[in-house]
């Protein structure tokens, strides 16, 4: 391959990293001229910061630009590998640095790993100017990290590469000297689709299954690599290569995609993220339970029906298992999606909670209490009380129900769609007779 010997065993992606804005692929909504990342960059002022994007969009690569941009030494951190001698040791030679008159970069890649308390560690280094910090996470820093970090570092938000981005990458291993310009690659329009494709929005996957099918193709002479369709189909056989986290912002964000595309009443769009759900590993279950919400948050009264299936689908899915089990989920996200929407229900709940909250506990009414003991008898418990079912038209009108002190609320508004405007006619006639009763 390209370059020295020596530099031949480096991985692809570390030989093709850019090393000038010029050579950056993508981002371009944060290193266009004139944008605070690319002006940062070519200016050289340095500050804290936080890197938060998907793997493979360039966050060590835009570290260590930016540390050679302003002639300061590069220290990087793995949360995952570091332990506290390691840190205290890159810590020290900061501090030598900072004596010296020498600016250092400190680089924790993968931050959200560190602890509240790890992360808490870093801030008087940053306090003090012994150390400039960057942080590199692929998970919502309004989660992951101290609000005290973050009050002291800018974060900028980096995205999955596009196609044309990738389309680029590959030209760019083709091209580069430390990537493939030395061999003869024949690579057809097919295996390049599906090549960005398989990457997602990576740039480090697109590299490495590249390097891979180079590997395999290349003939005796080293010289010259022709990749077959047939070679290609083998190296990207390998699964589902969607981003997918059952506890990371991609579950939240796809779920939460789910949730309101079936609000929304579009049940091919929710068809299209149960699968991408499905297709990234996610536990049919936790699609199950999240349908069984959706029937009682956004449909409600106005299907009840909707609650029903969600529920079947769910033990369908428990009893069939995967894949089988999975048409049932789609088979009740497109009748939620199709169903008529009521919140109803579930603003008369909040409503009941807070004001269950907030008035304590009053007294049950002495009419509403049971009384299945003589004594209770004797204090008056359900004295008074009106029996619904001998009253007409099984209605005790006037009657309240609510604590004496309280005045009695309207939580539950139907909505004039599906069977609530039934319900909302029969609870208009309930409280008439309320009004001829008084």
């Amino acid at each position: 391959m390209g370059g020295s010997e020596n530099q031949r065993f480096r991985p692809l992606a570390d030989r093709l990293r850019p090393r000038t804005l010029t050579d950056f692929i993508g981002q371009r909504h944060l290193l266009a001229p004139g944008k605070p990342l690319h002006d940062a960059i070519s200016g050289g002022h340095l500050h804290s910061m936080i890197l938060w994007g998907p793997p493979g969009t360039g966050k060590t690569t835009l570290a260590r630009m930016i540390a050679k941009s302003v002639n300061a030494q590069f220290i990087p951190l793995s949360a995952v590998l570091s332990n506290i001698k390691e840190i205290r040791e890159k810590i020290g030679q900061a501090r030598i640095n900072h004596e010296r008159g020498e600016a250092t970069i400190l680089f924790v890649d993968e931050v959200h790993r560190f602890n509240k308390a790890q992360q808490d560690a870093f801030l008087p280094h940053i306090e003090n100017g012994i150390i400039h910090f960057v942080g590199a996470t692929t998970e919502n820093p309004s989660f992951a990290l101290n609000n005290a970090l973050l009050s002291r570092a800018r974060v900028y938000v980096l995205k999955s590469l596009n196609q044309e981005d990738l389309r680029q990458v590959i030209e760019r291993a083709l091209e580069h000297p430390e990537g493939f310009a030395g061999i003869d690659v024949e690579i057809g329009d097919p295996v390049r689709h599906w090549l960005v494709e398989a990457a997602d929005g990576d740039a480090r996957r697109l590299l490495n299954l590249l390097e891979v099918m180079v590997d395999l193709a290349l003939d005796d002479t080293g010289k010259k690599a022709r990749i077959e369709e047939g070679l290609a189909r083998d190296v990207l056989s390998g699964g589902s290569v969607r981003r997918f986290d059952r506890q990371g912002d991609d579950f939240y964000d796809q779920i939460s995609a789910l949730h309101k595309t079936i609000r929304g009443s579009d049940p091919d769009a929710a068809l299209y993220w149960l699968c991408r759900m499905l297709d990234g590993g996610c536990d049919p279950f936790c699609i199950a339970r999240r349908l069984v919400r959706i029937a009682s948050e956004d449909i409600g009264n106005a299907d009840p029906r909707a609650l029903q299936l969600a529920l079947n689908a769910w033990e369908a899915q428990e009893r069939l298992g995967s894949p089988e089990g999975e048409l049932s989920l789609a088979q009740a996200a497109v009748y939620l999606a199709c169903a008529p929407k009521s919140n109803a229900v579930y603003r008369a709940f909040q409503a009941a909670q807070r004001d269950a909250a907030a008035t304590g506990s009053l007294e049950v009414p002495i009419h509403l209490r049971n009384a299945p003991t003589r004594l209770m008898k004797e204090l008056g418990y359900g004295k008074r009380y009106r029996y619904a079912h001998d009253e007409p038209e099984a209605y005790a009108a006037g009657e309240c129900y609510f604590p004496e002190t309280m005045k009695p609320v309207r939580y539950y508004c139907p909505v004039d769609r599906g069977l609530e405007i039934k319900i909302a006619a029969k609870l208009a006639h309930l409280r008439a007779l309320d009004e001829r009763g008084k």
